[in-house]
């Protein structure tokens, strides 16, 4: 069984569980996730027992919120439905609430509703990414009361990525999905990748996985498909190209051919 993941957020891996269904299929202790999103793995699996965690505070917030409370997020998300315009949707931007759950329900309206699913802050932290063309704010997919159940016995963490991936023991699984671009897989890789995760980032979580999987934590990563890259894990794992359609672009006859890298020590 598997659960249809109720976020948009770039860089999610549907694509994955599709492409790689079958890598999937094994037994693990616990699912370990230091670089969450819209947590498509997580819920393709359903774990008895996870650790999900990120930097951003607001989207662990909103797994927190629903996981405590899914029916008071489900309800100011119907009012923000009902309510949804133009001028709407940029007052409802502008909101600062304290209740955790009032901002967790803001978070999902403009992550529905915003251009692509982007999360984008300026400098002062504040969301600042425009109103997009889709409008329905409730799905058909909306299960809250079944993600809440799901998220009973997880672990939800906002932080760096070393600690959650010390947190993998001997017979977890610990997927990790760094933020990148293939975009520029060949081109400006390391200059275009700085602002959205460092190399010195990137050699970090290199040293941190090696040293779960010389543990006994069974690993699946993605990250760039760049040389660069590339070297930092072919001596340790089992190291491919993936190729997948790219959804940057809303029109099919923009969309082109991505390769992804795919790391992993399972055989």
């Amino acid at each position: 069984m598997s659960f249809t993941p109720f976020l948009k957020w770039a860089g999610g891996k549907r694509w994955l569980v599709k492409l790689k269904s079958e890598i999937f299929d094994l037994n693990f202790n616990k699912y370990v996730e230091p670089f969450v999103g819209s947590a498509a793995i997580f819920f393709h699996l359903l774990p008895n027992k996870s650790i999900l965690s990120g930097k951003n505070k607001s989207l662990i917030d909103l797994y927190r919120a629903i996981k405590i409370d899914w029916k008071k997020v489900q309800k100011e998300l119907i009012v923000h439905s009902r309510n949804h315009s133009f001028d709407y949707y940029y007052f409802l931007r502008s909101k600062n609430y304290n209740d955790p759950f009032s901002k967790a329900a803001q978070f999902l309206y403009l992550n529905r509703t915003c251009w692509n699913g982007i999360y984008r802050v300026n400098k002062q932290g504040i969301f600042n990414v425009p109103k997009g063309s889709k409008d329905k704010v409730l799905l058909d997919t909306d299960d809250f009361e079944m993600v809440s159940e799901y998220l009973k016995n997880s672990t939800l963490l906002d932080g760096d990525f070393a600690d959650t991936i010390e947190m993998a023991d001997k017979g977890d699984l610990l997927f990790i999905d760094p933020p990148y671009t293939a975009n520029h897989n060949n081109n400006g890789f390391v200059k275009y990748n700085e602002k959205i995760f460092s190399w010195d980032d990137q050699v970090r979580l290199s040293g941190c996985v090696i040293k779960a999987k010389d543990k006994g934590v069974r690993i699946i990563l993605t990250n760039a498909d760049h040389e660069s890259v590339r070297r930092l894990y072919e001596n340790d794992f089992k190291v491919e190209s993936i190729s997948r359609a790219s959804i940057l672009s809303g029109k099919a006859e923009f969309r082109r051919q991505v390769s992804e890298l795919f790391v992993t020590n399972l055989v």
